[in-house]
């Protein structure tokens, strides 16, 4: 099974090494000294789970070099899908499958009218992780999820071929027939949680349990629920109690990635998360009046920390 990982950060570095210790043929997508670091010494993933080190790793920032392949791992940064789908067009072969793992509820579609309909299936990951030098991926916490299925939700060959080499990598995998409200469901607690962690600069572990800090979480949570359910999404009655479930057995350090760029003085993709489900909810006349917030006082450091 050839698998193409583009964009080498903390999800693709880390499934994409998974699942190369797994058997899988893994060739990775980089750039710039990351990149560098990988073809000279490997890629390293520093994890609780127990640490990998995937010597030689085979690493290019040239997708024409690699040719078609089986599935794609796309694991860039939402302000690059676009730009990346062109890029990765040579891969992209007649039973090639596209697995976009994006924050945000949108790159299937952006990627639609690039790679064409039977190439473009969903995907969520989930995994605390980034890239902390070249060459090396650090994961917090233990979680490793990643849910993918076809978009019309029916249960395919190739989505059982690779949920088979998922657990030969060993991480939690699902072959869903109902990745929207997968994707809906990541969406409600990401667009929330990167705001929050970002805006506050706290881990989760110092905002979960503060008592003035809760009920905005709560008030969040149920924007996007509502937002979602005002488009057609079918989520669950416990949509809520998902979410603040999963705070509670967060990792204490966690911070969502968008608040690790932030601190970083990166760009961020705030126009994806809170600004999407603000919106969003003007478009349906849903009231979010803690996204519309959040996402007004982070508004200045959308192209990183303003000079």
């Amino acid at each position: 099974m050839r698998i193409a990982v583009v964009g080498a950060g903390g999800v693709g570095g880390g499934f994409g090494a998974a699942l190369a210790q797994a058997g899988a043929d893994v060739i990775f997508i980089a750039r710039g000294a990351h990149l560098a670091a990988m073809k000279n010494q490997g890629l390293r993933i520093d994890s609780p789970r127990g640490n990998t080190h995937l010597v030689p790793t085979q690493a290019t920032d040239d997708p024409k070099t690699v040719g078609p392949v089986d599935y794609v791992l796309f694991c860039v940064k939402l302000w690059d899908v676009e730009s990346a789908g062109e890029h990765i067009k040579p891969m992209v072969g007649p039973n090639t499958a596209v697995i976009p793992l994006q924050n945000g509820i949108d790159a299937p579609e952006r990627l639609l009218p690039i790679l064409g309909e039977k190439a473009v299936m969903g995907g969520v990951a989930q995994i605390s992780a980034s890239i902390t030098a070249p060459g090396v991926v650090t994961q917090v916490g233990t979680f490793m999820r990643l849910v993918f299925g076809e978009l019309n939700g029916s249960k395919s060959p190739r989505g059982e071929a690779f949920f088979d080499m998922c657990k030969k990598a060993g991480f939690d995998a699902t072959h869903s027939d109902q990745i929207v409200t997968d994707l809906w469901m990541k969406f409600i607690l990401l667009a929330t949680n990167a705001s929050m962690t970002a805006l506050t600069r706290q881990p989760i572990g110092r905002l979960r349990d503060d008592p003035d800090i809760r009920p905005q979480f709560i008030a969040a949570y149920k924007e996007v629920i509502d937002v979602g359910r005002a488009r057609g999404v079918k989520l669950p009655d416990n949509a809520l109690d998902t979410m603040l479930a999963f705070n509670a057995g967060a990792p204490a350090g966690m911070k969502a990635s968008m608040a690790l760029d932030l601190d970083r003085g990166n760009r961020i993709e705030l126009p994806w998360l809170g600004g999407k489900v603000v919106e969003l909810g003007r478009q349906l006349g849903v009231p979010t009046p803690t996204h519309a917030l959040m996402h007004a006082a982070l508004k200045p450091y959308i192209l990183g920390t303003p000079a």
